[in-house]
């Protein structure tokens, strides 16, 4: 994925307060509240569900066996956890 396919925080934040007036300071703080909060519902377990946006949900992987592909050799995979991103139906219908 080239440099040009990735908007970064600072390039949202930039376009957030340009729209919306609030200091560039403003939109940092709210959304690092965001993310924090959004971190802390889905550590329980929470769905966390944004209109327009989509829903994002813990999801664990149980451990499993599997294979080293350069020398075939069974290995054990850890349990792992991560988070589910679903579009809501407003945001696929915009793509």
């Amino acid at each position: 994925m080239a440099a040009a396919d990735v908007v970064s925080t600072t390039a949202l934040i930039e376009q957030i307060s340009a729209k919306s007036g609030l200091s560039k300071a403003q939109v940092k703080s709210v959304l690092g509240l965001f993310v924090e909060s959004t971190a802390k519902h889905l550590k329980r377990g929470t769905k966390v569900r944004v209109s327009g946006l989509g829903t994002f949900a813990k999801s664990s992987r149980g451990a499993r066996k599997g294979r080293n592909p350069s020398t075939g050799e069974a290995i054990k995979i850890k349990a792992s956890k991560s988070v589910r991103f679903k579009p809501s139906t407003t945001l696929k219908g915009s793509l």
